[in-house]
């Protein structure tokens, strides 16, 4: 098992921006403090997730590229990818697969972070977004087989990218959890990084912390931890 002290490099690819932050924070940031080096890869531009009516998908693009940067600031991300597919619309196609797969051979991840592929009622309506399950079954497929193997996307050779072999991947949300990160020592900064995300969460959400804290620690509990983070965990090697 790849744990903190093997685990050197880690990727996180999620749908919209915000999705990492309300999945996977606390995980992050203890990777960062531990010295990981984390990347984050984000398949649209988040262009719907507004109901202002004076709002533009233009507008709102770089206003949640800004609040993402932000929040991979706090968090200590070291880079973070936009792919720049179009909000709402999301498929896992070749091209989106081709697109995560070349992160995947550039930074070389260890571990890799992403959504659940699949409707999973049990787990509320923010995980069976469309676009989140189009996300998780590219990222899959990235990682085995497109990422490993020589022969796929040969444009990516080109481009002087080798595979690379992914050792884990741990999928948020699944409703299926075999694994739990403890986060009872960055909660603190799980939460002021999901707050960069305003656009989303709003300028002065009081109960933010409030049910970010009973979520994780509904989480930790049963695993004798104050906060956790769960995860369905899938090992390659």
């Amino acid at each position: 098992m790849t744990d903190s002290d093997t685990l050197r490099r880690a990727m996180v690819v999620v749908a919209h921006p915000d999705d990492a932050e309300f999945g996977c924070s606390g995980t992050v940031a203890r990777w960062s403090s531990e010295g990981v080096e984390v990347v984050y890869v984000l398949c649209t531009d988040g262009s719907k997730g507004s109901s202002d009516p004076a709002m533009t998908s233009e507008r709102l693009t770089a206003i949640r590229r800004r609040e993402q940067e932000n929040a991979a600031r706090v968090l200590g991300v070291k880079h973070v990818v936009f792919l720049d597919y179009p909000d709402g619309y999301l498929e896992p196609t070749l091209e989106l697969r081709r697109d995560i797969a070349r992160e995947i051979r550039r930074h070389r991840p260890q571990v890799v972070i992403c959504q659940s592929p699949l409707r999973t009622l049990a787990t509320g309506r923010g995980a069976a977004h469309p676009d989140h399950m189009a996300a998780g079954e590219a990222t899959l497929s990235a990682v085995f087989p497109s990422a490993r193997d020589r022969l796929s996307f040969p444009e990516l050779l080109e481009e002087g990218l080798e595979p690379h072999n992914v050792d884990e991947v741990y999928i948020a949300a699944s409703g299926d959890a075999d694994h739990w990160i403890d986060i009872s020592a960055t909660i603190d900064t799980a939460i002021e990084a999901l707050r960069q995300h305003v656009s989303q969460v709003g300028p002065h959400n009081e109960q933010l912390g409030v049910r970010m804290r009973e979520w994780r620690q509904h989480i930790g509990r049963p695993q004798g931890m104050q906060y956790a983070e769960a995860f369905k965990r899938l090992v390659y090697y």
